[in-house]
């Protein structure tokens, strides 16, 4: 049954308008906000499944949203623009509920390529990154002690989509570092001391790229139980990248290997 929706005064708006703006009100219901025609349909093709769908209009919309058991809302103009955290969300959204990301049912594949983040903060280079490591085709992404909520807006905005699609696992460093060492995967550090450059890096074996963030770099665990050191060699008068520009970067040059 469809529920139509045309006051912003409407509790089921105010909700919706915490699950954007609060990660406490994400953690405690379980729930996101994906926005977009081409990011909702993405999430419910990856498995996520959607609680409630938005939309100002139902004319045309992919048939994976027409066939959802979600609650389908229909709302004004007025509504969605109060709701929506962007523009350019072409009037859909939907309610989704969040995963675990927990790393001890992962099953390893034949010679993966893994990017370990350790303590990011900022959620638009945490979603550069998963946009990135989704189109490079990286085996899964660690996120270890991160410092932002996976599921803040930012995040699954900047991903396009690619937040959906890759295998994410919260972890800690130890954890980590642990699984890797247990699985005999090669631990290549972006850290500048006794480092060498990227491109000299054999990454065609199994491989984990680790970056820290970008203020204070890897923590002291990283350094001790890296195999070896890399860096992407500076030109200018700046003596770094963005950590989604050196992710960029590196995983690209471990996949050019690869090819």
């Amino acid at each position: 049954m469809m529920l139509e929706i045309t006051s912003v005064q409407n509790p089921r708006v105010k909700r919706l308008l915490a699950l954007q703006q609060k990660s406490k009100m994400r953690k405690d219901h379980a729930l996101f906000v994906v926005e977009g025609v081409r990011e909702v349909e993405r999430a419910l093709a990856c498995g996520y499944q959607a609680d409630e769908i938005w939309a100002v209009s139902w004319d045309g919309l992919p048939q994976k949203m027409l066939a959802s058991p979600a609650q389908r809302i229909s709302c004004s103009a007025s509504v969605f623009n109060k709701i929506a955290y962007r523009e350019g969300h072409a009037g859909v959204l939907a309610v989704c509920k969040t995963k675990q990301h927990l790393l001890k049912n992962y099953d390893v594949p034949d010679n993966p390529l893994f990017v370990v983040i350790e303590h990011v903060e900022k959620p638009g280079n945490l979603g550069a990154i998963l946009r990135t490591c989704n189109g490079l085709g990286v085996s899964a992404i660690f996120i270890c002690d991160p410092k932002v909520d996976l599921y803040n807006p930012n995040v699954i905005r900047n991903s396009l989509g690619g937040f959906f699609d890759t295998p994410i696992f919260i972890t800690s460093t130890i954890e980590a570092i642990d699984f890797l060492e247990k699985h005999h995967i090669q631990i290549a550090a972006a850290y500048l001391p006794a480092s060498q450059p990227y491109t000299s890096v054999n990454f065609k074996g199994p491989s984990a790229l680790v970056f820290g963030a970008e203020d204070k770099g890897l923590s002291d665990e990283w350094v001790a139980h890296a195999n070896i050191n890399c860096r992407v060699p500076m030109q200018g008068i700046v003596d770094s990248f963005n950590v989604s520009v050196a992710v960029a970067i590196m995983v690209g040059e471990a996949v050019r290997q690869r090819i």
